[in-house]
């Protein structure tokens, strides 16, 4: 008798793998039969590698065959291993109604200048066109309200479709919150990781943003709870890492890109700024002085493959202008300011590349009659 494809074909789908719920023919296991006379071979595909399980599903095969073609011929199996690729448990939460865009703002070291950064991009931001608001998530140190001048301001609330919202504080054309507003200037904040995240998530959710072009998070040092409360609350689409160019806050630096880029979070890094580059002398303009290390981030960028965004120097007017509450990058065609400036541009071109890169749509600047121009 001669045995042909479609007898094969019947017998093989009369038995079901263990745990696939599908016969093997249903569930397109079977990938190549040949037929040699009475030599049948057949190529199997499973997503199982034990041994026992691949010696169970070939004297399926053999008995199937036996059974319902013919109990003489011989045949061989070959079993092929696909194990499917492991999803990673990526968590999402839902985007924050009216905002474009999401920066986290990063180091893995305290006393790096990362609010710094922080205040003078969302400024020059503002200064660009572009409406910005900014999430002080450093619940142990805040620092925003005195950055922006607002340290006795309190924020108001409004009622909106029957929920009572909180309305950001604004200041140099960019809205803020921060715990700053809701604990005193001298009182010490002693949450637990459970606590701050819950801090975190009211002036996230419970708060009318408008509509915003850049919502910059301001995260704490490190890499804790917070951080991951950030992106498992939303959908962060960018991280910025703020370093200096010395050695011990390059290693933690580095830390903080891995973190982003953990599968469970994989948030795109921007990349990386360099602050406290070097030091100039008010009296002597034209000298640099590589106080911390020269070139540290920036050769750090280029061994992760990720732009250097900015090389912020090291200048007295900066970090007075911090502690008066008005950011260098006010301080108009001054060489701190310009280099603000500069880095806002690169900010918004690498966030339109990756916009881009995701498909979705390019920034584009919110006017306050609600219409938006590019």
């Amino acid at each position: 008798m001669k045995i042909t494809k479609e007898q094969l074909l019947k017998a093989l789908a009369t038995f079901t793998l263990p745990g696939a719920g599908k016969d093997l023919i249903s569930s397109n296991s079977v990938r190549n039969i040949q037929i040699f006379g009475s030599e049948i071979v057949l190529d199997v595909v499973i997503d199982n590698p034990t041994l026992q399980y691949k010696k169970k599903v070939e004297l399926n095969c053999i008995e199937a065959i036996h059974k319902h073609v013919d109990e003489k011929v011989n045949v061989k199996v070959n079993i092929i291993v696909e194990v499917p690729e492991k999803k990673s448990n990526l968590i999402r939460g839902n985007k924050i109604p009216g905002v474009k865009n999401i920066i986290a703002i990063a180091s893995g070291k305290g006393g790096v200048g990362k609010s710094t950064v922080t205040a003078n991009l969302a400024v020059a931001l503002a200064d660009k066109g572009y409406s910005v608001g900014i999430v002080d998530a450093d619940i142990y140190g805040p620092s925003m309200p005195i950055m922006f001048d607002v340290v006795k301001a309190k924020p108001t609330g409004r009622e909106i479709n029957g929920v009572r919202k909180i309305v950001p504080v604004e200041s140099y054309g960019v809205k803020l919150l921060s715990i700053g507003f809701f604990a005193n200037t001298d009182q010490a904040v002693v949450w637990r990781g459970a606590m701050a995240s819950k801090a975190l998530n009211q002036m996230l959710w419970d708060t009318d943003w408008g509509d915003l072009d850049y919502m910059l998070i301001d995260l704490p040092p490190g890499t804790g709870d917070v951080h991951l409360s950030i992106v498992q609350s939303i959908p962060v689409g960018a991280a910025i890492i703020v370093s200096t160019p010395q050695n011990i806050a390059l290693a933690d630096a580095r830390k903080g890109v891995a973190m982003f880029q953990m599968d469970s979070i994989n948030v795109p890094v921007l990349g990386i700024v360099e602050n406290m580059s070097y030091f100039v002398p008010e009296e002597l303009p034209n000298n640099k002085y590589y106080i911390f290390g020269k070139e540290g981030a920036s050769i750090l960028a280029d061994e992760l493959k990720l732009p250097l965004l900015a090389e912020i120097p090291l200048v007295q007017s900066v970090r007075e202008a911090s502690d008066v509450g008005r950011p260098a990058v006010l301080q108009g065609s001054t060489p701190s300011a310009i280099i603000f400036l500069d880095f806002a541009e690169k900010v918004v071109e690498e966030m339109n590349k990756r916009n881009q890169f995701e498909d979705t749509k390019r920034v584009e600047i919110t006017n306050t009659n609600g219409c938006s121009t590019n």
